[in-house]
């Protein structure tokens, strides 16, 4: 299942991320602070009357002179139009219709993709007198909003929802492993996907996936069949080439979304930058198995510490997921290539795993006989059972007397001594509390 995806565009200035940020913050946002996880968002999961959406800000683009604010406009524009589902192009009531605005009005003008032109900062009734002009873009009515005073971001959000397409269904096989290949450009993808697809040479066939002009490959090794999800062109030159890396994150967010096993490529020149957090982190959040794929390990020098320290900085790095097996490879040279497929496997069966009752509650009555709950504000936790209702990921309620004197510690404490129990290598695990009467609706 693929979630359209929203491309907020506009100059640099207009109140974008504002929007984006009221949007997660006071809203609709249906993703939750990780601890560990970057909180400087570019993506936002989003629900509204019932409609689930991804928000993609484009924002943060600071460049001196028009010339260059109206180039980088331009490619914010056409990422837009490529990529994403629905436009929210945001104009300024202060400032009025630019030259810039001009320019990125006609490009989607021409595009089949719906826009919703919003006039920000109308803070005063004088300042409705300006959204008129903005009629001139040619791109429906202009809806003015104050992101600064949360004015009509509710009708924002109404009139949003009704330009999304419904989401894709895939008619999908249960014995299918999905596989998206995410990573930051020129970290090696592409070669890691032929290498594996060369060196096997059982390709069954080609098939078009439910992103626009991307490419799943299904493969089949050892009697399994496995869907390679194309994430960054890998048959094909991107029609847009975008300096600036936060571009590369909406296709990933696709992959992602209809993946069930996501391996993360880092660049071992670089080691984990924040754009690999980013990426990494909204598969985490999403409950995808993860799997660390340490591409251009022969550019390396090494000693006998050398994987050691990269392990241990990489643990630092994504303190958040600690779970996820790694792998240094080289897709040049082909060093550990054949060990991905089996990595991959292993990790997938972790996240489908699934643990009878009368077990996960002998494994839970033993870890609170070793660490007994603290006490919350003078009044003790007590965990009357835990159960198990989904997997991928593996989902657990433990019913107590109080939701509320559950300390984070003590829930991270519970996922230490499931993960010593039973592995779950690979897989994030999703822990809710719930009061012993509350309904069990998951």
């Amino acid at each position: 299942m693929s979630k359209p995806i929203v491309a907020i565009v506009g100059r640099p200035n207009v109140g974008k991320s504002t929007i984006f940020n009221y949007i997660g913050q006071k809203r609709v946002s249906i993703v939750e602070d990780m601890p560990g996880v970057t909180r400087d968002r570019i993506y936002l999961d989003a629900q509204w009357l019932n409609r689930s959406f991804t928000m993609i800000d484009t924002g943060g683009i600071e460049l001196e002179t028009t010339d260059k604010i109206l180039t980088a406009m331009r490619q914010q524009a056409q990422l837009a139009i490529e990529e994403a589902d629905a436009i929210m192009f945001i104009v300024d009531a202060k400032t009025g219709i630019t030259a810039a605005d001009e320019q990125v009005g006609h490009i989607l003008r021409n595009t089949r993709k719906p826009v919703l032109l919003v006039v920000n900062k109308v803070d005063s009734p004088k300042d409705e007198a300006n959204i008129y002009e903005f009629y001139n873009l040619g791109l429906g009515d202009p809806l003015p909003i104050s992101a600064a005073n949360a004015l009509n971001i509710g009708d924002l959000l109404d009139n949003l929802v009704t330009l999304l397409p419904e989401e894709a269904k895939v008619e999908e096989r249960e014995d299918e492993i999905k596989i998206a290949f995410i990573g930051r450009p020129n970290v090696g993808k592409s070669s890691l996907v032929n290498a594996l697809i060369g060196q096997e040479r059982v390709i069954v066939s080609d098939i078009a996936g439910t992103t626009r002009d991307a490419i799943d490959t299904h493969f089949k090794k050892d009697g399994m069949d496995f869907i390679l999800i194309d994430t960054a062109g890998m048959r094909r030159k991107a029609k847009v080439e975008l300096p600036v890396e936060r571009y590369s994150v909406i296709r990933s967010l696709r992959a992602v979304d209809r993946a069930d096993v996501v391996v993360m490529l880092l660049d071992a020149v670089d080691g984990v930058t924040e754009q690999d957090k980013k990426i990494v982190g909204y598969a985490h959040e999403a409950g995808r198995a993860i799997v660390i794929v340490v591409n251009k390990w022969d550019l390396v020098e090494k000693d006998d510490k050398t994987t050691l320290r990269f392990t241990e900085s990489i643990r630092s790095e994504l303190a958040f997921m600690q779970y996820a097996p790694i792998l240094f490879i080289s897709a040049l040279t082909k060093q550990r290539v054949h060990r991905v497929f089996d990595v991959v496997k292993f990790a997938a069966e972790q996240h489908a795993m699934r643990v009878s009752t009368s077990v996960l509650n002998q494994v839970l009555e033993d870890a609170v006989a070793i660490n007994p709950p603290p006490a919350e504000r003078g009044k003790r936790l007590k965990i009357y059972f835990a159960t198990q209702p989904a997997v991928k990921p593996p989902t657990f309620i433990f019913f107590v007397n109080d939701p509320e004197v559950m300390h984070f510690s003590y829930l991270r404490f519970l996922e230490n001594k499931l993960r010593e129990s039973f592995g779950f290598e690979g897989t994030p695990l999703k822990l809710v509390v719930r009061g012993r009467n509350e309904k069990d609706d998951d």
